[in-house]
Order: C-alpha cells, then structure tokens, then sequence
C-alpha cells in the first residue's frame, strides 16, 4: 500500500484545487516565515489562481488569500484527495 498518495508542489495544483500541506522545502526562516502566515504541515490550501509562465500563485489558506512567488510556492509540498 502506498501511504504518500498524491503529494505534488503547489504550483502543479490547478485553479480552484485544493490539497492539504504536507511539507516546507526550506529552512528554520522559511519555514518560520510561512508558519507565520498559516502555511503548516496539515492545513488545507485551495490554489485561487495561477499565472502563466512561473508567476506568482494566489492560494487561500486559513480564511486568508495570499499571494506567493513561484520560486516559494514550489517549495511547498501538498496532498491532493
């Protein structure tokens, strides 16, 4: 049985999908600084909107809509369902 599911970086999501956090590629800063916005490990993140060639990501995470660079939203690792 295969217990990692469908894990993806938030920026393969498409618009209006939705997945659950399951890690930060990043260091004590990064990860402090996107804990600091609400971005943990299981919490759900629902991708608003994508732009085309590797711009930013807008997600809703924790009742807030935040917009995040490509570079950083890739380094957020997500479960689909």
């Amino acid at each position: 049985m295969n217990n990692k599911k469908n894990r993806t970086g938030l920026t393969e999501l498409e618009d209006g999908q939705t997945g659950i956090i399951v890690s930060v590629l990043g260091g004590k800063t990064l990860t402090k600084r996107l804990a600091d916005l609400g971005i943990t490990s299981g919490t759900e993140v629902k991708v608003i909107r994508r732009t085309l060639f590797s711009g930013p990501v807008q997600v809703e995470v924790a009742g807030s809509r935040l917009v995040l660079g490509n570079g950083l939203a890739s380094k957020i690792v997500v479960e689909t369902k």
